[in-house]
């Protein structure tokens, strides 16, 4: 009996050493599983830092759309004022106000449309940062989940509602990074 009991603890000692963390996982109530599900849209939608950058770009949104009517507003005279010298000026007097009236009404539409695409090109911006900022509790999750792989939710045709970590994600990038607003004012200095 004693010849068996060396070689028969070492092997419970091997056993143990070799696979705590997915039955330490299943003790703690996390499923195991291979692969892992998220979706980025709700991810980023629903975290603290997307909300906080839906909020600064639809509240720049609306400026901008404050400051395009105000534009329309002042060009639409300025057209009205140009069409009642219409009848007072000759062709080659009119042709360069006109011209010079085309270029301003093109100038601002280009102004605007510029701002806009740098509005766009921000909240592209701010969703990399975010998900840069993201990845390393990603990691986390799927370690403790003892998967191989996460993948976006929208890709997979069926799966167990167990793989999809998108709300414990979201709970802890949170906890990590907050709304971000103290993250970026820090990479700013």
């Amino acid at each position: 009996m004693d010849k068996l009991q060396g070689p028969l603890r070492a092997l419970c000692v091997w056993l143990v050493l070799l696979v705590p963390m997915p039955l330490m996982a299943q003790q703690l109530g996390v499923p195991q599983t291979d692969v892992l599900t998220v979706s980025s849209e709700r991810l980023f939608a629903n975290s603290r830092f997307g909300q906080r950058i839906f909020r600064e770009i639809e509240a720049e949104s609306a400026l901008l759309a404050d400051e395009n009517e105000l534009i329309v507003a002042q060009l639409s005279k300025e057209e009205r004022d140009l069409t009642e010298k219409r009848a007072e000026l000759s062709a080659d007097e009119f042709r360069p106000l006109a011209e010079a009236f085309d270029e301003k009404v093109q100038s601002h539409r280009d102004g605007q449309r510029a701002k806009l695409d740098a509005l766009a090109r921000r909240g592209e911006e701010a969703r990399n940062q975010f998900f840069e900022m993201a990845q390393p509790v990603l990691i986390e999750l799927l370690r403790e989940y003892g998967a191989s792989v996460v993948i976006e939710r929208a890709n997979v045709v069926l799966s167990s509602g167990a793989s999809d970590i998108t709300e414990a994600a979201i709970a802890r990038i949170d906890a990590a990074i907050g709304d971000g607003s103290t993250l970026e004012n820090t990479n700013d200095e």
